[in-house]
């Protein structure tokens, strides 16, 4: 018999579908030269990025990063497990899950550093682009530029696992929407989830430091 549990807070699913919808953003205004509103964009990721990795250690429990990242002996389990009995649903992430949300974080983390130096030559650069020499900000505008196909890459990877995972029965597009998910049992106690106030209050801090000193000039040129 399958139990509805509570499996992903409001946070966690509101970074999801905000990133989701920021790296369209970032991709459009890159593409379409819109730089001004790329700058913009790309520090509100980073305050959706500084956020995750803060409720990631104080989070509700399948939001934190303890709760996900296993051992690599036990991802090689899970994935003999998957190739012999099939997709099974997991609570939260599953271990191979998990390593991808670090990598994912990981690449942004690294997209978003390099273009905090680069630079068009012409009009736009990053706010510490006067840090480094116009050599070194050419070849980290030039990484900024490389990353995203890794970026595109592993989107890609993670679209196609959602897929998979969803025709084999383990549905995670709409847990990810209600925060609720159907499974057989439910391991492991009780889930313990943060005040959304917590988070609430955390993101405000962030967005008004980030706001102040690297959205707020940016805005006012346009």
């Amino acid at each position: 018999m399958n139990h509805r549990v509570r499996v992903w807070d409001i946070p966690t699913r509101v970074f999801h579908w905000a990133m989701i919808g920021l790296l369209a953003g970032l991709w459009w205004s890159a593409d379409a030269g819109e730089l001004v509103w790329h700058q913009v964009m790309a520090y509100s990721m980073l305050v959706l990025i500084v956020f995750r990795l803060i409720w990631g250690i104080v989070g509700s429990d399948t939001a934190r990063f303890s709760h996900f990242i296993k051992h690599p002996k036990t991802v090689l389990q899970y994935i003999t497990n998957v190739k012999r009995h099939g997709v099974s649903p997991s609570i939260g992430h599953n271990p191979l899950g998990g390593y991808m949300v670090l990598a994912l974080i990981g690449i942004l983390t690294l997209q978003l550093s390099t273009g905090l130096f680069a630079t068009d030559d012409i009009f736009t650069e990053g706010p510490l682009y006067t840090y480094v020499s116009h050599e070194t900000a050419l070849w980290l505008t030039w990484l900024h530029k490389q990353t995203f196909n890794f970026i595109l890459l592993l989107a890609a990877i993670h679209v196609l696992a959602v897929l998979v995972h969803t025709l084999k029965g383990d549905k995670l597009i709409l847990p990810m929407i209600t925060g609720y998910k159907k499974v057989a049992e439910q391991s492991g106690g009780t889930l313990a989830f943060r005040s959304f106030f917590i988070a609430l209050l955390l993101f405000v801090l962030l967005a008004g430091v980030v706001g102040n000193y690297l959205i707020l000039p940016i805005v006012q040129m346009l």
